[in-house]
């Protein structure tokens, strides 16, 4: 799909993070926007900043089908959709709160299965569009106090994957993303709950693996990968989840696969 003057984006959880990165990079490629987060302040600060004309601020909950699928109607015809809002709480599952279990499980996975179906139809109708569901290197392998979250990710994945092929002759594609240690706000609300393998000084910019999925999305590609770590994380846990579990105790420390 060529991006440009006349392309139709829809982000959600456009107002922070990765979602505002991918946010401008489409912006500055001539795209029109609409911008999905529950903040309506947020979004409208945002749009300001953005090039061009035509961008909606679509304020919506994604744990709920009909305010999702309100703020999908009211954008009209999209070319591109991606669902991108994602909330994670860390703690052991047992100390977890059900009420925050169910809250990732609403907004990353129900949230990407709502705004999916909001969308969907549509394009197919048209016979042209493309769905970017951005997931987690999470997704390959959960850690330790991220068992729901770990969980929805590879939900996702596994979503996408199938999604994908279903779509074959439809004129609609599907990329999904698996970003690691990315700079965002998804941990802002917790960062003295983040658990002792973490590690906030590997973060990188989002710069990268923006323009990865924009080129993913003109080039129909199956998957962003990226830091490259991630991809590594994939295969050796593929092969060998005992491997995987030395190498990330080597990097991270033991409390990331604590049990040998």
């Amino acid at each position: 799909m060529e991006l440009g003057s006349g392309t139709r984006v829809l982000v959600t959880g456009a107002s922070r993070g990765i979602g505002q990165a991918l946010v401008r990079a489409f912006a500055a490629r001539g795209c029109t926007l609409g911008l999905v987060s529950r903040s309506r302040e947020e979004l409208e600060q945002l749009a300001g900043s953005l090039p061009e004309d035509g961008h909606q601020v679509l304020p919506a909950d994604v744990g709920d089908a009909g305010s999702v699928r309100n703020a999908v109607e009211s954008f009209g015809d999209l070319d591109v959709l991606v669902a991108n809002a994602g909330v994670a709480h860390y703690r052991k599952f047992q100390d977890l709160p059900v009420e925050k279990a169910e809250q990732m499980t609403r907004v990353n996975w129900l949230g990407t299965l709502y705004s999916v179906d909001a969308a969907l139809p549509r394009m197919i109708e048209r016979g042209r569009g493309h769905i970017v569901i951005v997931s987690s290197g999470a997704g390959f392998r959960a850690f330790p106090q991220a068992s729901v979250y770990g969980a929805t990710k590879a939900a996702q994945r596994a979503f996408s994957d199938a999604l994908r092929h279903e779509l074959a002759g439809t004129g609609v594609s599907v990329t999904t993303v698996f970003p690691g240690e990315i700079r965002s706000q998804l941990h802002a609300h917790e960062k003295d709950q983040m658990p002792a393998w973490y590690r906030a000084d590997d973060a990188v910019d989002p710069d990268e693996l923006v323009k990865r999925v924009l080129e993913a999305v003109e080039r129909d590609r199956r998957s962003v990968i990226y830091p490259p770590i991630v991809g590594l994380l994939r295969v050796m846990h593929g092969l060998s989840p005992r491997a995987s579990d030395a190498i990330l105790r080597r990097l991270r420390g033991r409390t990331a696969a604590p049990r040998s």
